[in-house]
Parts: C-alpha cells; structure tokens; sequence
C-alpha cells in the first residue's frame, strides 16, 4: 500500500530553537521575532502576524543566502534515516509546515523530502522584498495532504503526520497514523502515538512499525 508520511519543521525536525528564530538571529531581528512566536504560542497573534514581523529582516537577502546559512541550522538527530526508510518502503516523504518554504526547499535538496508546503517569502528576481507571500495556517497542511492523496490515489487512512504543536492537529485528525514528537500537552491527546526524545527516526519507527510498514535502520546518520 502507498503512504505518505508528512514531517513538521519547528520543534520536529529542528533541534533548540526554531528556523525562523534560527535565521532571525543570523539576520538581526532574533528578538522580534522571539516575542513573536512567543505572542503565538499564547494564542494571541496567529501565524499571518509572525510572518509579517518576521520576513520584513528578509528583505534584500537571497535564497542562495539564505540555504548557506541554513548549513549550520541544528537539527534532530536521524533525518536522514527517517527519509530513506519512507523511501525503503516504497513511500514519500513530504514537510508539511508553517515554516519558510525556503526552509523546506533546503531540507528537501539536503535530505531528499520528495515536496513540501509552508509559509511563502514575497520574492522578487530571486531576493527577498521584506513581504509575505503566503502566511500558512495549519489547515493549509490538510489542502497539501487533500492534494496529494487524492492525485496519487491514497487514502487517507494510510498517511501518517509527525509533529509536536497544535498547528499539526488538524493534520493528525486527517490522517490514520500520528506520531506527537516532544510535543505539547494538546497535540500529544490528539496524536495516535507519543515520542519523547531526540531521534526522528526512532518516532517514525512507533508509526511504521504499528501499520507493519517496515523497519528503520538502527545506525546513526
């Protein structure tokens, strides 16, 4: 049977702070956008606010500056080994996230993620303009998943999600097969499993394991 798992960026994929958080700091608005995502996390400004606060320290810096300094952006332990054993199993694997598409894109051509979905810079000849293109929400992560599933012809009984906010709750409860990783209290009660620790690949396994999808390889990457 084909599968798609989807992966969340921000508190799954990365490790300490989030990308934007990450990024704002190398470009010198990390305070800014500190308090934003901390304004967001409290319910008090949605994902359309952070955005807008966030991308106007974009403006004039391009995507190849951008994937340089994502190089050295920490990230959880077994990415690598989560996308090959989707790949192994016949699968695809797809970010679904609120993050910058710039972000996805990078981890995509880094790690081999077959597409992604995300919050979209206002670009112009390949720079930033300090604008916002698309502010995702996260039933925008259902459209992508709706989109795909229905054009591959999978069900969605047969997809599994990972991620750790409440943004992803709309996706676990599309899905047959969640796994919450080092998540919130909110979205571990809405998740079909629990992880709680620093591989990627280990919380993939609770999934795959429990669908009888195959096995993740137990060495490091």
């Amino acid at each position: 049977m084909k599968r798609i798992v989807f992966f969340d960026i921000d508190g799954t994929l990365t490790r300490g702070a989030t990308s934007g958080a990450y990024l704002a700091n190398l470009l010198g608005h990390g305070r800014a956008m500190e308090e934003a995502e901390a304004a967001y996390a409290r319910g008090e400004i949605d994902n359309d606010e952070v955005c807008r606060i966030d991308a106007a320290g974009y403006a004039g810096h391009s995507t190849e500056e951008l994937f340089g300094m994502l190089e050295d952006m920490p990230l959880v332990d077994g990415v690598a080994r989560a996308v090959e054993a989707v790949h192994a199993a016949g699968g695809e694997a797809h970010i679904a996230s609120l993050a910058w598409g710039v972000v996805a894109a990078y981890l995509c051509k880094r790690y081999g993620f077959d597409g992604y979905v995300g919050s979209e810079l206002e670009m112009e000849d390949g720079v930033c303009t300090g604008g916002v293109a698309l502010a995702l929400e996260g039933e925008g992560k259902c459209a992508y998943a709706r989109e795909l599933c229905v054009s591959r012809g999978i069900d969605f009984d047969a997809c599994i999600a990972i991620g750790d906010s409440r943004s992803d709750i709309p996706l676990f409860e599309l899905v047959g097969t969640s796994v919450a990783f080092n998540a919130t209290g909110e979205a571990e009660r809405a998740a079909t499993h629990v992880y709680r620790g620093t591989d990627i690949a280990e919380a993939l396994a609770l999934a795959l394991e429990w669908v009888g999808w195959g096995r993740v390889r137990s060495n490091p990457s």
